[in-house]
């Protein structure tokens, strides 16, 4: 891979690697790594389409990844899924309480993986993706 391809892929590359596993955890045993417990049917239903939504958005970053004619809509799918996990914190952290320091760690990389897509997508904006 190019260097200049590697730059302008970081955010999806990263995205990709930590929402696929994360995804599978959530869908499969979220109490590996959190301080939850999935006690019904619902529950699990519900953490199991969130892995899908999870699986279904690093499939278009890879998609963008590998294709340029998908880059831009997966650069502006990644910036508002990362913005959208951490207003979704944030606002956890101001009505709930501050969560364990692997969320908060979470938080702080979707904050640097939406402004870094924002900054790439602006540098690479003029550039035909065809």
């Amino acid at each position: 891979m190019k260097r200049s391809h590697a730059i302008k892929n970081t955010h999806l590359i990263i995205s990709s690697v930590v929402v696929l596993p994360v995804s599978l955890i959530y869908g499969f045993a979220p109490e590996v790594f959190f301080k939850l417990t999935v006690s019904t049917i619902d529950e699990q239903n519900i953490l199991k389409a969130i892995m899908g939504i999870y699986i279904a958005f690093a499939i278009l970053w890879v998609l963008g990844i590998c294709n340029s004619k998908y880059w831009k809509i997966a650069t502006v799918s990644n910036f508002i899924f990362m913005f959208g996990l951490a207003f979704g914190r944030i606002i956890s952290m101001l009505f709930d309480g501050i969560p364990s320091p692997l969320l908060l760690f979470g938080v702080t990389g979707e904050l640097i993986l939406g402004v870094y897509g924002i900054y790439i997508y602006q540098q690479n904006s003029t550039e035909k993706t065809t």
